[in-house]
This record gives C-alpha cells, sequence and structure tokens, in this order.
C-alpha cells in the first residue's frame, strides 16, 4: 500500500483543531473526507502536530495509506479540488517509505508566534495575529527567552490539559525579533508540551511590557508551578511553520 507524506497549508480560525472531534469542524477530518471524495477510500490522516482551535498552519506534515497507487501530484491537485472552499490546501504530496509517521519520526518542530505591536488593530491580519498596542521591548524578550533554552521541567508553561508522559523537553531555539510592527516568536524542539508556546510568547509580553524582568522568566521557570507563568497568549498568532525529519 503507498504511503503518502503531505505538507498542508491551513487558516485555523473556522476550527476546532487539528484533530478530529465531535464538536465541530477539524482539518484532519476536512482532508480524510477530501480523500473519500477523490478515490472512495476510507482512511486516518496522521499528522505531525495537533493544533489547537485557531492555530494556523504553514507546514503541517501528515501522512496517509491508499490501497492504490496514484501519482503524488494527482494526490495534492485532487485533494485540493475537494478541499475547497475549506481554508486547507495541500501544499506538496510525495510518495513516503512504509515505516514513515508524520508524528513520530519527526525529529523536530519549528513555530512562530505572530504580535501585531501598534496602536491600531489589524484589519487584513485580523484572526492571524495577536495585538498588543502597548509599546514592546524585543530585544528584552529575546534576552529574556535565552533563559529558557535547553533541557528543563517546563510545567509552569504547560497547560493542565496536557497529555505529554513528562513535562521535561529540550527548547532548541527560542528567539524574538521585531520587523516593522510585529514581534515575531520563533521556537524550535523535538517537541512541545500543550500551551507551551503560547505560554512562554505570554510571558514574555510582559517582559517587553517592562513588567517582569529576566530573572522574573528564570524563576518562574524553576518554580515547577503553572500558576507562576505568564498569560497564555491566544491562539491566532501561533503557526506551526516547519516538520524536521532525518530521512523520508
Amino acid at each position: 500500500m503507498p504511503r503518502y507524506k503531505l505538507i498542508v497549508e491551513y487558516d485555523g480560525r473556522d476550527f476546532v483543531g487539528w484533530q478530529r472531534q465531535a464538536n465541530g469542524p477539524s482539518i484532519q477530518a476536512a482532508l480524510e473526507a477530501a480523500v473519500k471524495e477523490f478515490c472512495g477510500q476510507t482512511v486516518t490522516i496522521e499528522g505531525a502536530g495537533r493544533t489547537d482551535a485557531g492555530v494556523h498552519a504553514r507546514g503541517q506534515v501528515a501522512h496517509f495509506e491508499l490501497s492504490t497507487d496514484h501519482a503524488p501530484h494527482t494526490v495534492m491537485n485532487a485533494l485540493n479540488f475537494h478541499l475547497r472552499p475549506a481554508p486547507i490546501v495541500v501544499v506538496s504530496a510525495d510518495l513516503a517509505a512504509a515505516d514513515f509517521h508524520a508524528r513520530f519520526s519527526a525529529t523536530g518542530r519549528h513555530y512562530l508566534y505572530r504580535i501585531l505591536n501598534r496602536p491600531a488593530p489589524p484589519a487584513v491580519d485580523r484572526g492571524r495575529v495577536w495585538h498588543v498596542s502597548t509599546r514592546l521591548n524585543a530585544r528584552a524578550m529575546h534576552r529574556a527567552a535565552q533563559g529558557l533554552l535547553g533541557k528543563h521541567d517546563f510545567t509552569t508553561f504547560r497547560s493542565v490539559h496536557c497529555q505529554s508522559k513528562s513535562p521535561v523537553k529540550t527548547l532548541d531555539v527560542l528567539k524574538v525579533s521585531r520587523r516593522g510592527e510585529e514581534i515575531l516568536v520563533t521556537a524550535g524542539a523535538r517537541s512541545f508540551l500543550h500551551h507551551q508556546v503560547r505560554s512562554m510568547a505570554g510571558t514574555l509580553k510582559l517582559v517587553g511590557e517592562g513588567k517582569w524582568t529576566e530573572e522574573d522568566v528564570a524563576s518562574a521557570l524553576a518554580a515547577c508551578d503553572r500558576t507562576r507563568a505568564g498569560p497564555t497568549a491566544p491562539a491566532e498568532g501561533l503557526y506551526l511553520t516547519a516538520v524536521d525529519y532525518d530521512e523520508i
């Protein structure tokens, strides 16, 4: 049975998240329905990251198997046809090894958090950025972020609903920079806890406002206490941008 690897882009505003749920439309269910329309087969599509409601993706990776062979470009074009008008696009489709798994084969995940930092709210990017009207100090945010790098118990930045077996994660990248009116927070790790990136972004926002110091962030991390974190940033600013694999 051929196994296909997809790279998927989507606007998460109208969905309950990646994972199929009974309480609303999901990205996973939309893709599975598109496959059914394309070739009549019922499949389960596995994703690399179970993005939450309202979270977007530019580089989500997914895989599924079919009982019949189709050229990858045919799969891509057919799925995009049947996905319309949903804001979901298959950017690419390729054949993958029989043991490839979008989630379990991943060696790294990359996220971007966008903060629109200006007095006026967004129009074109409404629902795609977190609007913060108070001027933020991106350099101070970046300096504080460096104290979160490495292997730590990230309980402080973990959702109470997180299902991960351990709060210990290794954060490889956490950068904060300004690009015009936007503050960009980029994060990279093999895996993340539920709400970890959003919680870190919300905490660093306090630093940018001058309400917290680098030491406050370090103390919050060391406390391993969810109540010591800053606010959890809203889902609308978060993007899954890429997933790494050793081999496909």
